[in-house]
C-alpha cells in the first residue's frame, strides 16, 4: 500500500488501518502502533492537515482535536464552520465502517452545498463521490458508511435511525417540531449532536439550549474579530451598512432582538418585578362568623316583629 489512502484502509470498527512503517508521516515525525504492527486512525485534526491538505486556524483546531458529544456553535458568518463540520462528518464516515451522519439545514440549497464540501475532500482521499441511491443528497462510501444532507421537512426527516453524528446547520431557523423529530434518531447510537448557527434572537430551540441547556453541552462562541480571514475594514463598513443590530448579531455572536421587533427587551424587563405580593397572607374567617352579616343588617319588611 502506498499514499494517503494506506492511512484509510479501514480493517474493522476498531478504527485501525495496516500501514508499513516507512510510509507514516506526521507532524511529530511518529505514528501511535500498537504491537501488532497497525496504527491508530488519526483523529479528525491530523486528518485534517495530513489527508485532505487543509490547515484550519486555532479557533478551528479546537473543534477537530478531540471529540465532541454536545456541541453548541455560536459563530459569526463566513467563519467557515460548514467548512469544519464537513470535515469532521467525512472523517467519521472514513474511520468509522457503516456508520450514518446526518446534516440538516434549513434548505435544500444549504443541504447541497455542505454535500458539495464534502465531495470535494473526499476527491483528496482519492475516492470517487457517488450516492446511496436512496436520498437526493446523500453520499456512500467503501466502508459502507453513508453521509445524508437534508432540509429542515420533517416528513423527510423521520426514518432514520442509530444516527453516529447528527449536525443541525443554520439551527437559529430551523423549526424547533424538527428539532424535536431528529433527536429520537441518537437514542439507540448515543450519537453525536452538533448544533451550529449565528444567533436569531431570545427564541428557539438553538436559545434555549444555548442559555438554559444542560452541562452536556460544549459552547463555543467565535466572533467575527477572531477570525483571521476577515478584515477589520470590513467589519467597519458592515457596522456602518447595516447597523448595530444587524451587526451585533452577524459578527458579534449577540442574541439580539429582531430589528422589526414590536417592543424593546428592555421594555418587557421593565415592565417584570419581584416586589412582595399585595396579600402576603392567606385570611382566614373563623367558623362562628361565616353567617353572612348581610342577613342581620337586612330590614324586617313581613311587618311581624321578626316572624317568618
Amino acid at each position: 500500500m502506498t499514499g494517503r489512502r494506506a492511512w484509510f484502509n479501514i480493517s474493522g470498527r476498531e478504527r485501525i488501518v495496516r500501514i508499513a512503517r516507512p510510509e507514516v508521516s506526521s507532524a511529530s515525525g511518529t505514528a501511535p502502533f500498537d504491537s501488532s504492527g497497525l496504527v491508530l486512525a488519526p483523529d479528525a485534526l491530523r486528518f485534517a492537515r495530513e489527508m485532505l491538505d487543509f490547515e484550519p486556524d486555532d479557533r478551528q483546531s479546537q473543534l477537530l482535536e478531540k471529540p465532541i458529544h454536545r456541541l453548541l456553535l455560536n459563530c459569526t458568518r463566513q467563519w467557515g464552520k460548514s467548512t469544519i463540520t464537513a470535515i469532521v462528518a467525512l472523517h467519521r464516515a472514513w474511520t468509522t465502517p457503516d456508520s450514518l451522519i446526518l446534516a440538516v439545514s434549513g434548505s435544500q440549497r444549504q443541504s447541497s452545498e455542505f454535500l458539495r464540501k464534502v465531495s470535494g475532500f473526499l476527491r483528496r482521499l482519492g475516492e470517487k463521490a457517488r450516492g446511496d441511491g436512496t436520498n437526493r443528497s446523500s453520499l456512500v462510501l467503501p466502508n459502507g458508511s453513508r453521509i445524508v444532507a437534508l432540509p429542515e421537512v420533517e416528513e423527510t426527516l423521520r426514518g432514520f435511525s442509530a444516527v453516529s453524528l447528527l449536525i443541525v446547520d443554520e439551527a437559529a431557523v430551523v423549526r424547533d417540531d424538527v428539532y424535536r423529530a431528529l433527536r429520537p434518531m441518537l437514542s439507540t447510537s448515543d450519537g453525536d449532536l452538533w448544533l451550529l448557527s449565528t444567533p436569531r434572537g431570545k427564541s428557539g430551540f438553538f436559545w434555549n439550549e444555548w442559555s438554559s441547556g444542560g452541562p452536556e453541552w460544549m459552547r463555543v462562541s467565535v466572533k467575527a474579530e477572531d477570525c483571521p480571514r476577515i478584515s477589520t475594514s470590513f467589519l467597519e463598513e458592515e457596522r456602518r451598512s447595516k447597523g448595530e443590530m444587524h451587526f451585533r448579531r452577524e459578527y458579534c455572536c449577540e442574541f439580539v432582538q429582531p430589528e422589526n421587533a414590536v417592543f424593546r427587551e428592555e421594555d418587557i424587563a421593565a415592565c417584570l418585578y419581584d416586589d412582595e405580593p399585595l396579600f402576603s397572607e392567606l385570611i382566614t374567617v373563623p367558623s362562628h362568623s361565616r353567617t353572612s352579616s348581610s342577613d342581620a343588617d337586612l330590614p324586617d319588611l313581613s311587618g311581624a316583629g321578626g316572624r317568618r
